[in-house]
């Protein structure tokens, strides 16, 4: 009966216990509040509240409230810049040939053989197939023969010069004969005259007469009419030698084939192609720039760029022609940038990617890639004062990008420190530090709040039976209020 009768007493003195701790809670504000075996403990702050559990031998603390005056510990600090920006506009577009020739047979043959491969690079003048010979030669040699006879119907002298006309043996023989009939004529009149001729012995001399001169008439025309001839010979042995010379189908220009189409055993007609060169030790860059450009442009203007075969390495090329036209449909004018391609490396058909070099400023604002927070569109950064060490974000205007710089048209004035790092845990208000993060007693993270008008909250845990502080948290106020549930923890403990 003893032992059943001390049962209820310490049941009734520990509820005696619970709701005086609960009385003294209230008479300080409720900043703190603490009751129950778990030892719970609560501070509360004008910025925020913290709140922590305490056990028998202590607990886990609290992290305190975020607020205008917190600070955020292990940020990067950079300056605004003023550097030097390249101004460039962006170009794309396809490499091409300068000289892309298209090879095509003069003569019809059938092909012997092919001298060329793909890829293969050529000189000016290499042969590149072999058509037969045979009937090409054949026909060289009628036209020679035609042309020697020729020559010998009109004389050629020792030098090779064409004989003149009254020296060619048909009109020195019908001159003979025209002068014979004049001198016969002559003597006919003469005897006429003296009565030893008849009148039809005169009539027959001046009807010779007539006869002989239109013969030397016509041998003087059949001579130019064979010089002319000659001409026509002449030429179609040139000809003849001409194509079997082009039973050779050479390179035009100096490059590499692109396509081979002949075959050999193959019968082809003249006008045929057989293969495509394309030149490789220059090429042009054909692209488009926008009409609002089109006074920041001119020829000579640097242009580099690279392509994806290479994407680590940079070519350059300038501008060389410009066309004088807008295209209606795109708003663009059209631009040939010319290439040294002498490494090679660079082939037809390469898409490029680059940027015309067109005028240097110095002096422009700019800052960090790593310092400038994208939102939606807008640009914004962290500025620090270096006095209270607080941030403020602030809209700017960007321009162009150069390396890890981007240029700031509007928003600063140029003597501005910036946040480089941490710009997700940064909020305007807020006090930053570049030293590195602490921890204190069981929690994680610490909440520094300064000045008067700071707030800040954190959260202290008691130790039932203990009667201390623990966790990692403190709450400073600027009225440093009392702790009821520290001394609600303290008597509680000393209850038990």
């Amino acid at each position: 009966m003893k032992i059943g009768f001390m049962r209820p007493c310490g049941l009734l003195f520990i509820a005696s216990a619970l709701v005086f701790s609960g009385c003294s809670g209230s008479q300080a504000d409720q900043q703190t509040k603490g009751g129950g075996a778990d030892g719970k403990a609560q501070g509360q702050g004008r910025g925020g509240r913290g709140q922590g559990q305490g056990g028998p031998g202590g607990g886990r603390g609290g992290r305190g409230g975020g607020g205008s005056g917190q600070t955020v510990s292990g940020v990067r600090l950079v300056p605004v810049e003023r550097i030097s920006f390249q101004r460039s506009i962006d170009v794309s577009g396809s490499l091409l040939s300068l000289d892309q020739v298209r090879v095509s047979s003069e003569v019809d043959g059938v092909i012997k053989d092919v001298l060329i491969e793909i890829g293969q690079e050529v000189k000016a003048g290499q042969v590149l197939v072999q058509i037969d010979t045979r009937e090409l030669q054949l026909a060289v040699d009628r036209a020679e023969s035609a042309l020697r006879q020729t020559e010998a119907q009109v004389g050629i002298n020792e030098t090779g010069a064409i004989t003149p006309d009254d020296q060619i043996a048909a009109v020195r023989t019908a001159a003979a004969n025209r002068d014979d009939a004049k001198a016969q004529l002559a003597r006919s009149q003469e005897l006429n005259s003296k009565g030893l001729a008849s009148r039809a012995d005169l009539d027959t001399a001046q009807t010779r007469l007539k006869v002989t001169e239109a013969q030397y008439q016509t041998a003087v025309d059949n001579a130019r009419a064979t010089k002319a001839s000659l001409q026509d010979r002449r030429a179609a042995y040139d000809l003849a030698k001409k194509k079997l010379a082009d039973a050779q189908i050479k390179a035009p220009v100096t490059g590499a084939v692109s396509e081979r189409l002949a075959q050999r055993g193959e019968y082809i007609r003249a006008n045929t192609q057989v293969a495509t060169i394309v030149e490789l030790s220059s090429l042009k860059l054909k692209s488009a720039v926008q009409e609002k450009y089109l006074t920041l442009i001119k020829p000579g203007l640097p242009v580099k760029f690279s392509v994806e075969s290479y994407p680590n390495e940079v070519f350059t090329g300038k501008i060389a022609n410009i066309s004088p036209s807008i295209d209606q449909a795109t708003r663009t004018f059209p631009i040939e940038i010319f290439v040294d391609n002498g490494t090679r490396k660079l082939r037809p058909g390469f898409f490029a990617k680059g940027q015309i070099l067109t005028k240097k400023d110095s002096n422009i604002l700019a800052v960090p890639d790593e310092a400038v927070v994208m939102l939606a569109g807008v640009a914004s950064v962290y500025t620090v004062d270096k006095q209270t060490r607080e941030v403020k974000q602030t809209n700017i205007q960007t321009g162009d990008h150069q390396g890890k710089f981007l240029e700031v048209t509007d928003g600063l004035k140029g003597d501005e420190m910036l946040a480089a790092s941490n710009l997700n845990q940064l909020v305007s208000g807020m006090r930053v530090s570049s030293g590195e993060r602490r921890g204190g007693g069981g929690g994680s993270d610490e909440a520094e709040i300064k000045g008067g008008t700071d707030r800040g909250g954190a959260a202290g845990e008691g130790a039932a039976g203990a009667g201390g502080r623990g966790g990692s948290g403190e709450g400073r106020r600027r009225g440093e209020r009392g702790k009821g549930g520290q001394r609600s923890g303290e008597q509680h403990g000393g209850n038990q």
